[in-house]
């Protein structure tokens, strides 16, 4: 059923990536590529897989909306009793996998993670849709529910109690996190499966190293 799979391929020809083309400072880098996704129309350009490492060691992974980009970090935001949450509570590191398939470009980013200031998590709470924030209010995220009428009934209950003009507090448990990389890779497929990998890597004392990995 499945012998499909292992003939699905097809030659990457999309683009280059040099050292002569690599910015010095791999934000400014990542910052191009971001644009270059967004320019060419994919839906959600700021897609990424979150990955993190549990309580035993074992990965875990899933896809976050990237919703901030400073000079610092990358910062996405949910809640900090979800499993995600409590695994980077554990084990304060992850790492990010941007996959923009059109452009044949992915990149993968590593480091250390904090919690973003309750300034920026109101803020950023406070730019959400409004059914969005009545969501993040009504939903204990990762705990086990019986169904999906809880839910619908919470956020009725809630959305008919504060009515439609009332602010939303932010939940306490609800903000965003910042991912301080110490390591960004750069990846451009290229033909005959021999691509273009070009690694930045944060030395001790705060300057980065760019480095061409092998294929």
């Amino acid at each position: 059923m499945t012998q499909w799979l292992a003939g699905l391929r097809r030659e990457h020809t999309t683009g280059t990536f040099t050292e002569e083309d690599a910015n010095p400072d791999p934000f400014e880098q990542f910052r191009v590529w971001l644009g270059d996704a967004h320019a060419a129309g994919l839906m959600q350009p700021n897609a990424m897989t979150l990955s993190t490492v549990d309580a035993h060691g074992r990965p875990d992974a899933r896809v976050v909306l990237l919703k901030g980009l400073d000079d610092r970090g990358l910062v996405f935001y949910t809640h900090r009793t979800s499993r995600k949450g409590q695994q980077l509570q554990a084990n304060p590191h992850a790492a990010l996998t941007f996959f923009w398939d059109v452009l044949e470009r992915q990149v993968r980013v590593q480091g250390s993670v904090e919690w973003t200031s309750d300034a920026e998590s109101d803020e950023y709470f406070q730019s959400r849709p409004r059914g969005s924030q009545l969501g993040a209010v009504v939903s204990n995220q990762s705990a086990i529910i019986p169904g999906r009428d809880p839910l619908e009934s919470a956020l009725a209950e809630l959305s008919g109690r504060i009515g439609e003009d009332s602010p939303i507090e932010r939940p306490r448990t609800w903000g965003g996190y910042r991912v301080l990389p110490f390591e960004f890779e750069f990846w451009q497929g290229r033909p005959s499966r021999l691509h273009d990998r070009i690694r930045y890597r944060l030395e001790p004392h705060g300057t980065w190293v760019r480095e061409r990995l092998a294929p």
